[in-house]
Formats: C-alpha cells, structure tokens, sequence
C-alpha cells in the first residue's frame, strides 16, 4: 500500500461520527436500546463482506470482495493483511472468512471457486479446489463445527425455478468435500447453534433460514424452514451465547434478531439498506461488526448479550 493509499485509509478509518439507527421492533427483547448507535470502522471499500474473529490474538479480519483484498482490525487499526497481488499464490475475490482451532485464516475464493488456507504470515495455499475434479461454483460463507470439520455454502443461480445450491462438509484430516445438502435456492451465510447440533442456512432466493440436524456423522437430515424474511435477502449469520440467531438482511436495512423457537426477538436498524454479514467480537465478544455494502463500509455497536465463545474438541487442527 502506497503512502496515498495509506494517508486515505487513516482518514476513514475510525470515523468520529455517531451512525443511528431507527427504533427496533416491540419483538420483546431486552438486550438493545430503542436506537442503535454505530461506529464506523473504515469506509471507502468496494464490497466488504465475510467478518471473522480471531478470539486468540484479538483482531477481527473481513474481505473487500471486489477490492481484491483482506483486511486485519486489531489495537484501533486497520490495515490490509493480503491482498490479491500477494506471492506465492495470487487469489482474486474472496468473501465469507472463518478463523479455524489452530488459528489459520480460511476463505472462500468465489473468482476460482476454491477454498483457501491462509497462514499468520499472509501466506496463500488453497486448502480444497473443488469436488469430484470440478472447481466449486461460487463459494460464500463457511464456519468449524466443534470438531474442526468445515461447512461452506456454494451458490450458483439466484433462481427459485432451478435451485441448485449446496452446502458442502471439509472433513479435517482427509480435505475432501462432501455435499450434506444440495438443491438449495442460493444458500448464504451458516452458522451452527451453541451446540452444534443445529446448522442454520440462509436461502436467499427463497427469503428464509433453512434449519438442518447435524448428525454424529456430519450429515445433515431433517430440513425445516426456522423463518421467512421477505423484502430483502437473508444473508450473513451468527449466534449469541443465549441460542438467538442475527441474521443480516441484506436489503432491508437490518439486522434480524429470533429465538432458538424462531420467534422475533428484536430488529437492529443497519446504516444502510444492504448488510451483508456481521460478527461478535472483542474480548467480552459483546462488539458486534456489520459490513454494509450500500455505504461500502463497516461499522461496530456494542451489545449487552455476548456472541458464542467457539469451543473445540481435542485434536483441532484441520
């Protein structure tokens, strides 16, 4: 990053400016005011998207899909971590990212359809480059189940007629895909419940979160609707400690709060209409961060419920 670069990045980041949102709804929760007050964080990107905590070195990483880079949030900077003119391997676009047990930075590659592995010193491998010798479509988001074993979605056409989304598992010591669920109407963002027991999945062609039992296998059976959310897409997801589902939506302007029932818990206003995805981070993990890809920025509110602290069994390593 040259020093223009450099000089425009320290100006937006951080900005001094109190972002309100509008009331949230009367969903009976108690854990946000009546207006949200956000941080911006840094603004000026292209397409920010994919939030990712690393609970152990505390910093916050997300991509700027169509900026050709990944950035690291940490000690009140903000600066690029890699970017796509990085050697040895020059990725192109990546979007949803995910910090894996033993620390490593993983990333879905939608521009080559791969999932990488992204070492602390910034150095690029791609860890799976597709299933049955074909590159992936267009991975998304993706998430570590307790045990260590990648989930990832890989849309294709946003089109309800011919759904033809998947969700595949990375089993942790073999690096192969295995699709646990297919036919889906591009499937977004997925997290699992605090128990692991239960993977959301936003079908956003279809305006709803899909919900799945995760088997002892790592197989998914008994595929519900948890909730509709039409006037916008649902999109990027996480949990708190309590089992509540935050989903942004991406669209109409908020960030959507339900019950482990599915009951609507409460509506966090966003900046902008379309947020894409958001995080709990911070060491009480009571920060949450929203990229937002109408005002190509991203922004951070504190919370009084904290985010799931992520546990993994013994032998994590992928």
């Amino acid at each position: 990053m040259n020093s223009k670069q450099s000089s425009i990045l320290t100006i937006m980041l951080f900005a001094a400016v109190a972002v309100f949102a509008g009331e949230t709804s009367p969903g009976g929760g108690q854990s946000y005011p009546g207006r949200v007050k956000y941080e911006k964080v840094i603004g000026g990107l292209q397409f920010p998207e994919g939030p990712a905590w690393d609970g152990q070195k505390g910093v916050l990483y997300f991509s700027d899909c169509y900026g050709g880079a990944i950035y690291r949030v940490g000690f009140e900077k903000v600066h690029i971590f890699v970017s796509a003119t990085s050697e040895p391997f020059n990725f192109e676009k990546t979007n949803g990212l995910a910090v894996s047990p033993d620390g490593d930075l993983y990333a879905c590659e939608f521009s080559i359809g791969a999932i990488l592995r992204i070492r602390p010193d910034g150095k690029c491998e791609v860890h799976c480059a597709g299933y049955q010798g074909k590159k992936f479509n267009r991975p998304n988001d993706l998430t570590f189940d307790q045990a260590g074993n990648l989930y990832f979605s890989d849309p294709h056409k946003y089109t309800k007629k011919y759904p033809n989304g998947i969700v595949y598992r990375i089993d942790k010591k073999t690096r192969e895909a295995t699709p646990v669920a297919e036919g889906l109407g591009f499937p977004n963002g997925l997290v699992f419940s605090p128990d692991g027991k239960v993977l959301y999945v936003a079908e956003s062609s279809f305006q709803r979160v899909l919900k799945f039992t995760v088997k002892p296998d790592g197989s998914l059976s008994e595929r519900s609707v948890f909730i509709e959310l039409p006037g916008g897409d649902p999109d990027g997801m996480d949990v708190d400690r309590q089992g509540n589902l935050y989903v942004a939506h991406f669209g109409g302007g908020a960030i959507h709060v339900f019950s482990p029932e599915g009951k609507a818990v409460d509506i966090l206003k966003t900046p902008g209409k379309k947020p894409s995805n958001i995080e709990f981070a911070g060491p009480d993990l009571r920060t949450l961060y929203v990229t937002e890809d109408e005002t190509k920025a991203v922004y951070r509110t504190k919370v009084e419920t904290p985010g799931l602290r992520r546990t993994f069994t013994p032998e994590q390593k992928p």
